[in-house]
């Protein structure tokens, strides 16, 4: 069964880092008021794109009143006839806004990586081209995720998603490609996000209460980012110490001070 997917909307998203037993324990809570969407576990697989200096990502750990962010999504691995979607994300206070338009697997690779557009014609995708003209993104970063989806029973528009097996890579930046990566948590944790419409139903806000479960600000391709540059950071910093030793052994012990 294909994806039902909105094109345009915003609400307020809220995330949460939970361990697998405090999902199970939550669910049960909301149990009375929430239900499994139709379309059960299934996998959403992203290509995040960025300027070549990594500004976009950047400005969004900075936390700034507003950010935005473009990124080719598909539900599950898509051939190149699969619609995919290309989508602009912004968040202004708190609010997030999406607008995202579907092409085809072929269309999408051919507009984003070689700047040939897509036959069909809108507003969304007038909106994406200036985004593109403007920053002159490439593709970053392969990101992908088993997600459960929740709605609720009386009012539909609340929505509770739990993210796991979150996996990324930086090689192989094609969603045709299959949804393997590097596992960013190796705990099993998840991230559960709460979107609504308005302002949180009483009976949310007391179950999460009760458990003491507490927001978190969280971005995957963010915390991935920080990952990643950390990790190289942390190699160039032994790479310097292992040259600085080579040297030491090579003039005989002598001790080779830096000047400031």
């Amino acid at each position: 069964m294909a994806k039902k997917v909105d094109y345009v909307f915003q609400r307020i998203e809220t995330k949460y880092l939970l361990t697998k037993t405090k999902q199970e324990e939550f669910l049960n809570e909301i149990e009375p008021y929430m239900q499994l969407d139709e379309y059960g576990l299934h996998t959403i697989c992203n290509i995040y794109y960025d300027t070549p200096q990594y500004e976009l990502i950047r400005r969004s750990i900075e936390k700034p009143k507003y950010k935005e962010k473009l990124r080719l999504r598909s539900y599950g691995v898509p051939d190149n006839s699969q619609e995919v979607y290309i989508e602009i994300k912004k968040k202004y206070q708190k609010v997030v806004y999406k607008r995202r338009e579907g092409v085809t697997m072929r269309e999408a690779d051919a507009y984003l990586n070689h700047g040939i557009k897509p036959s069909k014609d809108s507003q969304i995708l007038h909106e994406i081209d200036y985004f593109m003209q403007h920053y002159k993104p490439e593709g970053k970063l392969f990101l992908a995720y088993d997600r459960m989806a929740y709605f609720g029973r009386e009012d539909s528009s609340i929505r509770i998603t739990f993210d796991r097996n979150i996996r990324s890579r930086e090689y192989d930046l094609d969603l045709r490609k299959g949804d393997y990566g590097e596992l960013l948590f190796e705990n099993g944790e998840q991230i559960m996000e709460i979107k609504v419409g308005q302002a949180m139903p009483i009976w949310l806000a007391d179950s999460l209460a009760k458990l003491e479960i507490y927001p978190v600000s969280f971005s995957k391709y963010g915390r991935i980012y920080k990952q990643l540059r950390s990790e190289t950071g942390n190699r160039r910093s032994e790479e310097g110490e292992e040259n600085k030793a080579n040297i030491r052994e090579s003039f005989g012990g002598i001790k080779i001070c830096s000047q400031a």
